[in-house]
């Protein structure tokens, strides 16, 4: 039984969801996997319960009708780790934009000092590659934005690439999480530090996807611009 469980939430992932359960299951950490699909046309979902046969006991798949939103999908995987007692939680996308050799220097942060471990690509070390210059702008002065008006002391406020001790997601009311795009990431780090718990930034290279199209939206961007101002007001107990 693995003690960490990263969590890859999938919608029409073909080109990745092999290749990135391939490269996780032969790091040197013994980690386990859930993908949560949600209703991907592609034939994502397939692929994976294939490679279950292969991956017995380590690769886990649940299934979801419909394209119900990232931060639903994270809360999903939350619960089912949690029910299974695993003691550290990754969240990570499947298009690897993360490096799944990352994972074992946010697991070891976490081990050794951090409640809630960031991948950041805006601490000293961190880079962003491939992205045009626009994004780059627009992701970097989100999280200014984001420092501005909730006062935390995270540089890469929006990253989706996290591990959380157990500990740290038993204490978060999923009921109260609210935000279920861009501003779900805000919002999960924002609580977990108003809570008291202890936030490291572990600065990795980000990289834009090469294959599958992008989730990204102007309504995702929307969402965690008014959702801000929504999570300055919320009390958090």
């Amino acid at each position: 039984m693995s003690d960490s469980l990263v969590i890859i939430p999938t919608f029409n992932e073909k080109e990745n969801v092999e290749r990135m359960i391939r490269k996780v299951f032969s790091l040197s950490i013994p980690f386990h996997l859930l993908i949560v699909d949600d209703g991907s046309p592609d034939g994502t979902a397939d692929i994976v319960k294939k490679l279950m046969q292969e991956f017995s006991g380590r690769l886990f798949i649940e299934e979801r009708k419909g394209k119900l939103g990232l931060g639903t999908a994270y809360i999903h995987g939350f619960k089912w780790a949690l029910q299974k007692k695993y003691d550290y939680i990754f969240e990570m996308d499947c298009d690897f934009s993360h490096n799944p050799y990352d994972l074992i220097r946010l697991r070891e942060a976490a081990v050794n000092v951090a409640d809630v471990a960031i991948g950041s690509r805006y601490v000293k070390g961190g880079k962003i590659e491939n992205w045009p210059k626009g994004r780059v702008l627009m992701s970097y002065f989100a999280s200014v934005y984001v420092r501005m008006i909730l006062f935390v002391p995270i540089r890469d406020t929006t990253a989706g690439f996290k591990c959380y001790k157990r500990k740290v997601l038993e204490r978060i009311n999923f009921d109260e999480i609210k935000f279920v795009g861009y501003a779900f990431q805000i919002e999960m780090k924002y609580t977990a530090y108003k809570l008291g718990f202890k936030i490291v930034e572990v600065p990795i290279t980000f990289i834009d996807r090469i294959e599958g199209a992008s989730k990204m939206s102007k309504g995702i961007f929307k969402e965690a611009f008014w959702g801000v101002l929504q999570m300055r007001l919320k009390k958090i107990k």
